[in-house]
C-alpha cells in the first residue's frame, strides 16, 4: 500500500537528514523533491502546490533544538501536514440511535461498491446492528446474484424486487421492509457506469430524495488517481455526498487519489478497503495514514486487528503454557489462523515502525503461512502435542501428506525448536512477554 509514495519520501528526506542546521537553501532543495514525488505520484497540482506552501511556511519559521535534527524536524512538519490534508481526526459513520439508519453507496462501476457494501453490512453487524443489503443495481449483469452470494456468506438478508427495473421503487420499497422485519440499518448498493453520465446522477438523485439516506458514501478505485478525484468532484456536484470509501488501497502505491481527494471535495474519508475477503474493511485515521505514508508503521492499527482476533480465555491458556514451556504445534496452528484473519503479512509488516522498507525486497508470500499449515495439519495429534517424536520416518509421512518437500518440513520444525529455546531463555532470565491483547507476563 501506497509503496512507491513511501520510498519516493524517504528518498527525498535524506538528503537534509544530514544536515547541520536548517537553511532556506536546504529547505527549498527538500520541498522541491517532495513537490516533485507528490506530482509523479498523481497529487492534484493545486493540492500539492498548497502543501509544499504549508510545509515551507512552517519550516522555515522553526529552529532546530539541540535534541532534534533537520531531518526529524522537516519530518515532523510533513507529518503534521499531512495529517491535515487527510482530514486531521477519523469521520465516524452516522448511526441513527432510535429508527431506521440509511447508507446509500454511489459511484462509478467496478470500483468495488457490491463488495464493500457486503464488508459494511458485516462490520456494522458485528457492532449489533441488523442490517439490511439492499439490490438496487439492475443494470449490471448478475450484480444482483454476488449481491445475494455475498449476503448469504455474512448472513445477512438481501432485499431484491424479482424483474424490478426500477431501482427507486426498490430502494423505497426496501425501507418498508427493514421496518417489518426488525431490521435497523438499510445497505442501498446503487448502480454505476464506466463513465460519468446524466442519466446515473439523475437516478442517483432520485433515489437520495425518496429514502433520504442518514449517509451516502462515494465509493472510489483508489488506483485510478485524478480520475477517481475528477469524478468524486463531477458526483458531489450532482449528488452531494457525506464521506469517501477508498477500495482497492492495496493495489495503490502512488497514493495521488489518497492525499488528494478530500482536499478537492471537502469531505471526510471515512472507510478504506482492501483486498476481497470481506473483513478487509479499516476506519480511515488520517493520523495513522500519516505514518504510513512516511514509513512509519501504525502499530495502533496493528493491536486493534490483534485484539479483534484475540480470546481472553485462549490468551491465559496460552499465558500459562509459556510459562511452563508447554506451548506445542496446536497452538502454533491457532496462532497462524490468528494471523490470517489479521490481513496478508506484507499489509502487518508495513504496519510495524521501519520494517516496510527494511523489508520491501523481502519474499513474503501468504502461501508460506498456508505450506506451514499444512505441515502441521498432516501430523497426528500425538505429534502436534509432542513435537520430541518427529523421526525421519515420520517426517516423510508428514511431507507427503502436506504436498511438501521433506526440507520445507524439517525447517518448520527446527524453527519451532529455536522458538522452544527462546521461551526457555525467557523463562531462565525472568524477562518479559507481551502480546497484543495481553497485560504483560513475567516468567518466573
Amino acid at each position: 500500500m501506497l509503496d512507491d509514495l513511501t520510498e519516493k519520501l524517504e528518498k527525498a528526506l535524506k538528503k537534509i537528514t544530514g544536515q547541520g542546521k536548517l537553511t532556506e537553501t536546504n529547505i527549498a532543495d527538500t520541498l522541491r523533491d517532495i513537490r516533485r514525488v507528490l506530482l509523479d505520484a498523481d497529487v492534484n497540482y493545486k493540492v500539492a502546490k498548497q502543501f509544499i506552501e504549508d510545509v515551507k511556511v512552517k519550516a522555515l519559521g522553526k529552529e532546530v533544538l539541540s535534541s532534534v535534527t533537520p531531518g526529524q524536524l522537516i519530518t515532523k512538519i510533513i507529518y503534521d501536514e499531512l495529517n491535515v490534508l487527510l482530514g486531521s481526526k477519523g469521520a465516524e459513520l452516522s448511526l441513527n440511535a432510535s429508527g431506521l439508519t440509511v447508507i446509500m453507496l454511489i459511484g462509478l462501476q467496478g470500483c468495488g461498491k457490491t463488495t464493500f457494501s457486503a464488508k459494511l453490512a458485516k462490520y456494522l453487524r458485528n457492532k449489533k446492528q441488523n442490517v439490511l443489503l439492499v439490490a438496487a443495481d439492475v443494470y449490471r449483469p448478475a450484480a444482483i446474484t454476488q449481491l445475494k452470494i455475498l449476503g448469504s456468506q455474512i448472513d445477512v438478508p438481501v432485499f431484491s424486487i424479482e424483474g424490478s427495473q426500477d431501482p427507486v421503487k426498490i430502494a423505497s420499497e426496501s425501507l418498508d421492509y427493514a421496518k417489518a422485519n426488525g431490521l435497523n440499518t438499510v445497505i442501498i448498493d446503487t448502480a454505476g457506469r464506466l463513465h460519468i453520465d446524466e442519466n446515473m446522477m439523475t437516478e442517483a438523485a432520485q433515489i437520495k430524495a425518496k429514502v433520504n439516506p442518514t449517509e451516502t458514501l462515494f465509493v472510489v478505485d483508489s488506483m485510478t488517481g485524478q480520475d477517481a478525484v475528477n469524478s468524486a468532484k463531477a458526483f458531489h456536484e450532482k449528488v452531494e455526498f457525506d464521506g469517501v470509501v477508498l477500495t482497492k488501497l492495496d493495489g495503490d502505491s502512488r497514493g495521488g487519489c489518497v492525499l488528494s481527494i478530500r482536499a478537492v471535495v471537502d469531505r471526510p474519508v471515512k472507510f478504506v478497503s482492501m483486498g476481497e475477503k470481506l473483513d478487509s474493511i479499516e476506519i480511515f485515521y488520517p493520523d495513522r495514514m500519516a505514518s504510513r505514508i512516511l514509513g512509519m508503521g501504525d502499530v495502533v492499527s496493528l493491536v486493534e486487528k490483534a485484539q479483534a482476533q484475540f480470546d481472553e480465555k485462549e490468551a491465559e491458556d496460552l499465558e500459562k503454557k509459556f510459562r511452563d514451556n508447554k506451548f506445542d504445534f496446536n497452538d502454533f496452528l491457532k496462532q497462524i489462523k490468528m494471523i490470517k484473519k489479521m490481513g496478508s503479512l506484507k499489509s502487518l509488516i508495513g504496519m510495524i515502525p521501519g520494517a516496510g522498507s527494511a523489508l520491501k525486497n523481502a519474499d513474503v508470500d501468504d502461501a508460506q503461512l498456508v505450506r506451514v499449515e499444512s505441515i502441521i495439519q498432516s501430523m497426528t495429534k500425538h505429534e502436534r502435542s509432542s513435537p520430541k517424536v518427529l523421526n525421519g520416518s515420520r517426517r516423510k509421512r508428514i511431507a507427503r501428506g502436506s504436498g511438501n518437500s521433506i526440507q520445507d518440513v524439517n525447517r518448520l520444525i527446527k524453527q519451532f525448536e529455536q522458538m522452544q529455546q527462546m521461551m526457555k531463555m525467557l523463562n531462565k532470565n525472568a524477562g518479559k512477554l507481551s502480546l497484543p491483547g495481553m497485560k504483560n507476563i513475567r516468567f518466573n
